[in-house]
């Protein structure tokens, strides 16, 4: 989401400002999650192992490699902003934990489950507890980021812990996104009170 052309349209739009007159008030992103599930995924997920807890099944070294990138993708964001933008808010998000189920859509995914498949976890929620464990690293990550005019929504943990929240392994289902929604709505009327209803 920030190559040469994603980054070339965003410095555009950010210097030219929006429609109405003037710089955008906020930018709502949106990434990381993809950079570290689904192939890559296998290099930081050790094999299972009954004896130890989940964070032990992360290559951590591997996977801090992988979030590392992830940050180094966002602070160009960041800069790209200070430059171009500086009094735009922009809003992060951490994501939820997902399920590895391996339900995929329209053809794509499954991205978690074949992971836990080759490393030999016995169940989903054994898959579970090491996915909530890098997540939990990436929000941590993305809260190392915030500061002036950068906000992280926090949306670990809103969604209730079963299959029945989620339309694929990935994506939330409707009630999902209208919960995170609600949570980008409040922060953002934090953000702007007078400008949000």
């Amino acid at each position: 989401m920030l190559g040469v052309e994603e980054r070339t349209t965003l410095t555009e739009r950010l210097t030219n400002g929006s429609p109405a007159g003037g710089d955008w008030d906020l930018l709502l992103f949106s990434g990381g999650g993809n950079d570290i599930v689904d192939n890559p995924m296998a290099l930081w997920v050790k094999d299972w192992n009954p004896t130890q807890p989940p964070a032990a099944h992360v290559n951590q070294p591997r996977f801090a490699a992988a979030l590392a990138l992830v940050r180094a993708g966002y602070e160009d964001l960041i800069a790209i902003r200070d430059k171009c933008s500086p009094d735009t808010h922009l809003i992060f998000h951490g994501y939820d934990f997902a399920i590895p189920d391996g339900r995929g859509i329209c053809k794509f995914g499954p991205w978690l489950k074949p992971t836990f498949g080759l490393r030999n976890f016995p169940t989903i929620a054994s898959g579970q507890a090491v996915v909530s464990e890098m997540l939990g690293q990436f929000e941590a990550m993305l809260e190392s980021l915030s500061g002036p005019r950068v906000t992280v929504v926090r949306t670990q943990g809103v969604l209730a812990p079963q299959v029945s929240s989620w339309h694929n392994e990935l994506h939330p289902a409707k009630a999902g996104f209208e919960q995170f929604a609600d949570l980008f709505h409040q922060k953002i009327k934090q953000l702007f009170p007078a400008r949000v209803a």
